[in-house]
């Protein structure tokens, strides 16, 4: 499918389209993400991982300015979401995201225009999606202005977003985020998901550091969605480092940042 848009963007010079991605042009098209590093294993799981998603009503919406690829929206039905969330019969956003120059062109908000307008075509109650004031996940500011109420708020930082289209029970987190992050021991463990090329080499990160510290890593890996929904010792659900039963981190940190957030453990 194809949509030209040329209305509302600040430059006239510059043609603005979005591409959906599915099954039969993600190899020609990507998925925005690691967009240079198609040949690396975190590539390759994460398009390994997009064809079976696609059966359950994935989307990947890219949008292109003059031809280059500047944002993409990535959502899927709440049943099959890989976050630590019950959002069932919404349309749940895993990634939105804007690079470089194309912020604060609108483009976020005609990628979540979009997701929107597929959830009512299609009979959802809503969209919802997870945000961070801290790192790696998008803010909720975008989502405010489009009308979305934070229903659910989850440690450190994480706030539930949703939109409404009816009479319905919002999108949820859980609260046994202890005794989900207990349930890993206290050992040194890294839990990951293919979900997110970049993981690939966050795990590798992890054993590095666990090797400078001497202490031994475990690699926990969840297969499918209900594992991360269900045993997903932080909201993000995808990717988590644990040592001595906290989370130590759920975004991308290098080697040297890690060594230092587990020596305090030491201390």
């Amino acid at each position: 499918m194809l949509r030209s848009f040329t209305d509302g963007i600040p430059h006239m010079n510059e043609e603005v389209e979005i591409l959906t991605a599915n099954a039969e042009n993600i190899e020609r098209l990507g998925f925005f993400c690691y967009k240079s590093k198609s040949k690396t294993s975190g590539y390759k799981k994460k398009l390994a991982w997009l064809r079976q998603r696609f059966t359950e009503g994935m989307r990947i919406k890219i949008l292109y300015e003059n031809s280059r690829s500047k944002a993409f929206i990535e959502y899927i039905p709440g049943e099959y979401a890989w976050r630590a969330v019950d959002a069932k019969n919404y349309l749940f956003v895993h990634c939105l995201w804007v690079v470089g120059r194309a912020k604060g062109k609108g483009y976020g908000s005609r990628l979540l225009d979009e997701c929107i307008q597929d959830a009512r075509a299609e009979g959802f109650d809503g969209v919802a999606m997870l945000t961070s004031s801290g790192n790696w996940l998008a803010g909720s500011d975008l989502l405010l202005k489009h009308g979305f109420e934070v229903v659910a708020q989850a440690p450190p930082s994480f706030e539930l977003l949703a939109l409404g289209f009816r009479q319905a029970a919002f999108p949820t987190l859980p609260h046994d985020w202890d005794d989900r992050l207990q349930k890993f021991g206290r050992d040194m463990t890294v839990i990951y998901t293919d979900q997110c090329p970049y993981i690939d080499r966050l795990v590798q990160a992890v054993f590095n550091a666990g090797r400078e510290l001497g202490v031994e890593v475990h690699a926990v890996e969840f297969h499918d969605c209900e594992q991360v929904q269900r045993n997903a010792p932080s909201a993000y659900g995808v990717y988590s480092v644990i040592y001595r039963g906290a989370l130590m981190s759920y975004h991308p940190i290098g080697k040297q940042d890690l060594i230092k957030r587990l020596k305090t453990c030491f201390e």
